[in-house]
């Protein structure tokens, strides 16, 4: 999956990279006092416990981040880096070279940090995320093509930051929304997956596409021009994407439809009454 933030997304859940995950880069800082009185190998020890505690606040903090992506979507595969694990493992590691040279302490302190970090920030997700009722080999093909439609569009915000253009910036991310609305109906029904592949590979490739070369254009030259060409082509490529879910809902109450004209057909056909409208 992406595991990246989902940013400015209307539907997300408030995320869990917070002033715990925060508090983890202050927690280290007292070694950076301590290192500088004592000998150099207290020194070492000091400095190395220091690196070790920032890299797991570090790696917290990101399999946190990919964790909210994570619980965001329908369907999702889990993590490929265990990232908060490797964060507790690490924050054991820490503890441990602040507590030696004891040995004893040492092992008490990286037993404790890694049970208060686990239970502070729990493990990384284990399973991939299946809609209920989907195969699971179609809810992978659901998840592989959501997470080249969320590279796209990370790509495509990684190059506006460039221009330092924030109203560009905020309109990226609201053309992020609408084409993630596509994303999550997609997922709640892997079967419209072929109906919108094209908009989440082809055309998300496009607009990223120009994004770059917007960016390079602006880099050179002021080029008002470009933006506003570049605006348009966002707000086609949002209408298109709103309209394409709309058609895909629309779509599903045909199916409704039917269903129910079929069966009160068969119903009608038994004699029992439905009750339905029409009866």
């Amino acid at each position: 999956m992406a595991e990246g933030t989902i940013r400015g997304w209307s539907g997300r859940r408030r995320s869990r990279v917070g002033a715990r995950a925060n508090a983890l880069y202050i927690a280290p800082i007292p070694l950076l006092f301590t290192a500088f009185g004592q000998d150099p190998a207290g020194l070492a020890l000091d400095l190395a416990a220091f690196f070790t505690l920032m890299a797991a606040a570090w790696m917290t903090r990101e399999g946190l981040r990919a964790e909210d992506a994570y619980a965001a979507r329908e369907a999702a595969r889990r993590p490929a880096l265990p990232r908060k694990l490797l964060g507790a493992g690490l924050t054991g590691i820490g503890l441990a070279l602040a507590g030696l040279p004891l040995v004893g302490g040492a092992i008490i302190l990286a037993i404790l940090g890694i049970a208060l970090h686990i239970g502070a920030f729990g493990i990384d997700p284990l399973r991939n995320k299946h809609p209920e009722g989907a195969p699971a080999w179609q809810a992978e093909r659901v998840a592989a093509a959501v997470d080249e439609a969320e590279a796209h569009l990370a790509e495509m915000r990684a190059a506006i930051v460039r221009t330092g253009d924030r109203t560009l910036l905020v309109r990226i991310d609201r053309f992020a929304d609408t084409a993630r609305g596509l994303f999550r109906r997609v997922e709640r029904d892997p079967r419209d997956l072929p109906q919108a592949r094209r908009w989440l590979g082809v055309y998300l490739l496009g607009a990223r596409d120009a994004a770059r070369k917007y960016v390079d254009l602006s880099h050179k030259q002021d080029n008002g021009a470009a933006r506003v060409e570049f605006m348009a082509l966002l707000d086609d490529l949002e209408d298109g994407f709103a309209r394409r879910t709309e058609v895909m809902l629309l779509d599903d109450r045909s199916d409704l439809d039917i269903e129910i004209d079929v069966l009160r057909e068969r119903l009608a056909r038994e004699g029992v009454g439905t009750g339905m409208k029409g009866d």
